[in-house]
């Protein structure tokens, strides 16, 4: 059980958060001086700090980050200030929030606190990269996963902007996390945000922030994600998907290191360490004038490709023993055994090209990990796709009259159908999905709210899929 120590002025607010932490499953310790603190964190690992900001929270703050530097310190003040938030971030705060911010955004952050402090430690337990088969939740031991091991770790070594590229689902994020972790910024903040997820005209408010009155729905000054990084790292994904205009900024940030919130005129600098990613060839978007030729060679100073995981299939046996330990214990009669792959199903495994890559491999590990009873996964449990076996596809014409439906449940249904599978294609990211269909996203929103595909379980959606006019 993740360990949280709670450190404030005020008794009573103290004990809220000690008990709201208690009640979403964290252990909590409450401490009433900061010397107490400091002496109990040097006897004991906490996995994240709660504490005000006041003087003796400013305190705690700096013992923390100079002392134990694995450890994630979350500010939580009084008030709510847009100084002390900088100010905060700035001496190494993990995050800064006001009394009377949402209590579920704070428990969020602890989450993410406590992933990255467990990130940060098997990191530093990290001896000897050659020897090893996993940088952490990297994980292989291929010659080319060895080469971006190397890469990972002289480049950490560096302030050197990195463009990772490679496919969907090969582990971009986990690349940017681990030059973040094994670099001289370990202790500042990894903000990572994803440029594809976000619609283009609130995007620049997130990177650099807005002023109260800026814009409608501008009640108050936000900082953006590059003042919340000051001193640490950004991890800048899907970049190809930057609309044009922001490119223009995003390279000035590049060159002189400062830029203006929304509605301001004032200059912000900053000390932040970029890494982009993108899963698009950025040479072929130069030439068709979508990615702007001079941001490329800013971003592309050093390039770490990771390679997709059909040109690193030697991995797929350490991964797949990787999630079947992370999954084998969700069920209670599960917890003493582990479940294997029959050699006939390794085989075929092999032999599939992994469009999807890691992240494809692992859901199929955690499906089969559900719905197989046995303790050995065989070749017949498999997805048809991989045992090769897909039945031959027939026009949607066909399907139509064989089913028996009618012509407007006929389109309604290829509508959906094909919702779901751009949905599924881009990990249910709206913006993406919406650029895949060529419509706009506001239309897109709408149709899946209408067809209620938001609510839908994944067992529907799965079941809807094998009953579906584009998989029959």
């Amino acid at each position: 059980m993740s360990k949280i120590l709670v450190a404030m002025e005020d008794a009573k607010i103290t004990d809220y958060y000690a008990e709201m932490l208690e009640r979403h499953g964290y252990s909590s310790e409450v401490i009433s001086s900061v010397s107490d603190a400091e002496k109990r964190l040097s006897k004991e690992a906490f996995n994240a700090v709660l504490t005000d900001f006041s003087s003796q929270g400013k305190q705690l703050l700096e013992s923390v980050v100079l002392q134990h530097p694995e450890t994630r310190c979350i500010i939580i003040s009084k008030k709510a200030s847009v100084r002390d938030s900088v100010d905060a971030i700035k001496r190494g705060a993990f995050h800064y929030f006001s009394k009377s911010d949402d209590p579920k955004e704070i428990i969020t952050t602890v989450e993410s606190a406590v992933d990255e402090q467990a990130y940060a430690g098997l990191l530093r337990r990290k001896s000897d990269l050659s020897q090893t088969k996993k940088f952490s939740e990297i994980i292989g031991d291929s010659p080319a996963m060895m080469n971006v091991f190397r890469s990972i770790e002289k480049v950490s070594a560096t302030d050197s902007t990195v463009l990772v590229t490679g496919e969907s689902g090969t582990g971009k994020e986990l690349i940017a996390r681990a030059i973040h972790y094994n670099s001289d910024r370990h202790s500042k903040p990894l903000v990572i945000i994803n440029c594809g997820a976000i619609p283009g005209e609130l995007l620049e408010s997130e990177l650099f922030g807005h002023e109260k009155g800026a814009f409608t729905g501008a009640h108050r000054t936000r900082i953006g994600r590059f003042e919340m990084a000051d001193g640490g790292t950004i991890f800048l994904d899907e970049i190809g998907d930057m609309s044009p205009d922001l490119q223009v900024k995003l390279l000035r940030v590049l060159q002189e290191h400062n830029f203006e919130r929304v509605g301001s005129t004032k200059s912000v600098k900053v000390d932040v360490r970029i890494i982009a990613a993108t899963n698009k060839n950025l040479h072929n978007s130069i030439e068709e004038g979508k990615f702007r030729e001079d941001l490329f060679y800013r971003l592309n100073v050093i390039p770490i490709h990771v390679p997709a995981l059909r040109e690193r299939k030697s991995d797929i046996s350490l991964l797949k023993d990787c999630f079947l330990k992370r999954m084998g214990g969700r069920r209670r009669q599960d917890r003493k055994r582990m479940k294997s792959f029959s050699d006939e199903a390794m085989d075929l495994m092999l032999k599939y090209n992994w469009p999807g890559n890691i992240r494809e491999l692992e859901n199929l590990i955690e499906r089969m990990s559900v719905l197989v009873e046995e303790d050995v996964i065989q070749a017949s449990d498999l997805p048809e796709k991989i045992r090769g076996d897909i039945p031959r596809e027939r026009s949607v014409t066909q399907v139509s009259f064989d089913s028996g439906i009618g012509f407007n449940e006929a389109i309604e249904q290829y509508q959906k159908d094909l919702i779901l599978h751009a949905l599924n294609q881009t990990n249910w990211v709206k913006a993406k999905a919406a650029d895949l269909l060529k419509m706009n996203r506001t239309t897109l929103v709408e149709k899946i709210k209408k067809m209620k595909l938001e609510s839908m379980t994944v067992s529907e959606q799965q079941k809807g899929e094998s009953g579906s006019l584009l998989s029959s």
